[in-house]
């Protein structure tokens, strides 16, 4: 099924079926395909090829650049059904989860297309007379893009949309948990490329390795930004040796994120935010809801609406009618059941969290989501654990609420569900949620194109996607010429 589905998405045979690294679908634990990992000579390889396309594509007017962006999203039109599916197969998404990732990919091609007209700078008021001053965006040179397994196939979408119409090259280095989907995404591209007509060999490439292969790209001083997404552990270390070289990265790390749950708020619409944001993808989003921080007069009824809820998710094949599916693999199962027990040395009570079908999957690891109420925001609570274990703590008065959405050292996510105009308005003002992304009366996962992605403090205070994070993937030039037969010196400085 897998390699019918590989097929139809362009993928040839060889690239999936000839190499030494196994990938296994965490619906069953079964083995789907083997590839090839190759590391630094070959990733250095891709990058040669990546920086002679950027030494040509600079020069092609942005607009037909974002043609091709355009022909990449019609491509994915085309092939939205069978990528989603290789999404779920591979990832373990459920199949809405998966087609909304495809989703977001036409999406980004949309925006980024529109992009490529409106790389705008800026005309600057010059003290000088006779002189005129500007601002212009340029391309940057060779983007690198680390991607995680937990979204395969958008966040890529989300840098290399935008990096193509900014006039860059991109080298994708996808996990090695997904690399399926990536061989997917570069087939499609390669087709919008056949359709381009005239675009320099190695404008975007794959690489499918390990660590060998992310470390030759972070330290390649041709590759001017680095994206990479993934763990704050990650983001250590990739952060500072980008730095060391003066390259540029843009940072999407961990996520510890949370709800403040006012006494005023619509209860149902709270319910159905809370499960959602903090189930799906079996708690394998950044953007997972972690923390419920709710008033204490209404936390009896919350919780006994929750756990209700909770006790009707349908846990199963993600391909399946079922909400919740499984976890990417062993060690992530093994991390939630030792954060379970964390939170319970640190007094815990925990609903939920125990393996599922177990018998019928012996290789794969459902799970059922857990609710664990705390007496406090504890060092488990404020550590991200990649699973569906939503943590509970009690506010009586809004500055506590405050205190404790910013009280971890993550950033990202945030919401508040309140009918109180005051309580929202904090929330999003400068003293309230200190995170990158704040909502009202919406969960914390579930982010737009539109609007910039990212959080701040160990979140890694990156930007992707829409608004002007464009203008992470250019560089700033500011332009001043002299129209005069004078030559008059900024801050009257003369020189006689």
């Amino acid at each position: 099924m897998v390699a019918a589905l590989l097929k139809r998405l362009g993928v040839a045979d060889q690239a999936h079926s000839r190499g030494d690294h196994p990938v296994h679908t965490p619906i069953d634990g079964s083995r789907i395909a083997s590839v090839e990992l190759v590391g630094k000579v070959q990733t250095t390889a891709a990058i040669d090829h990546a920086q002679r396309a950027f030494e040509a594509w600079r020069d092609v007017p942005a607009p037909r650049r974002g043609e091709l962006v355009r022909l990449f999203g019609e491509v994915l039109r085309r092939h939205k059904a069978d990528l989603g599916e290789l999404v779920s197969v591979e990832a373990g998404k459920i199949t809405q989860e998966g087609l909304g990732e495809v989703q977001e990919m036409i999406d980004i091609c949309d925006f980024a297309v529109g992009l490529s007209r409106q790389l705008y700078g800026l005309t600057i008021a010059s003290e000088r007379p006779g002189h005129h001053m500007r601002e212009t965006w340029h391309p940057l040179g060779v983007v690198g893009v680390i991607s995680a397994f937990n979204f395969p196939v958008a966040v890529w979408a989300w840098n290399t949309t935008l990096a193509l119409v900014a006039g860059n090259a991109v080298v994708w280095k996808p996990s090695e948990k997904t690399p399926l989907t990536a061989l997917a995404c570069q087939a499609l591209f390669e087709q919008a490329l056949k359709a381009f007509g005239d675009a320099p060999e190695g404008l975007a490439q794959v690489v499918i390795g390990g660590r060998e292969a992310g470390e030759a790209l972070v330290d390649d001083a041709r590759v001017a930004l680095v994206s990479a997404t993934g763990s704050t552990r990650m983001g250590r270390e990739v952060g500072p040796r980008v730095a060391a070289r003066f390259g540029r990265s843009i940072l999407e790390l961990g996520g510890n994120n949370a709800m403040i749950l006012a006494p005023s708020a619509d209860l149902d619409l709270a319910v159905r935010g809370i499960l959602f944001s903090a189930v799906g993808t079996a708690g394998q989003r950044c953007t997972t809801l972690r923390r419920l921080i709710v008033h204490r007069a209404v936390k009896d009824e919350v919780l006994t609406r929750l756990k209700a809820a909770y006790a009707k998710v349908r846990i199963g094949d993600p391909r399946q009618d079922n909400l919740v599916g499984p976890l990417i693999d062993r060690q992530s199962f093994e991390a939630m059941q030792g954060a379970l027990a964390q939170a319970r040395d640190e007094g815990g009570e925990v609903f939920g969290g125990a393996r599922q079908l177990a018998e019928r999957y012996p290789n794969a690891y459902y799970v059922a989501p857990a609710i664990v109420e705390m007496p406090a925001q504890s060092a488990v609570v404020r550590h991200e654990t990649f699973a569906p274990i939503l943590y509970v703590l009690v506010y009586d008065d809004f500055e506590e609420a405050l205190r404790l959405n910013n009280e971890v050292p993550q950033g990202l996510s945030s919401c508040i569900f309140t009918t109180d105009l005051r309580e929202a308005e904090r929330f999003q003002s400068a003293s309230g949620s200190d995170c990158g992304i704040a909502n009202v009366n919406i969960g914390t996962s579930g982010a737009e194109i539109g609007g910039a992605f990212g959080g701040e403090k160990e979140t890694g205070g990156g930007r992707e996607s829409g608004s002007d994070a464009w203008k992470g993937y250019m560089r700033r030039q500011t332009n001043t010429v002299n129209y005069s037969r004078e030559l008059p010196l900024a801050q009257g400085i003369v020189f006689d």
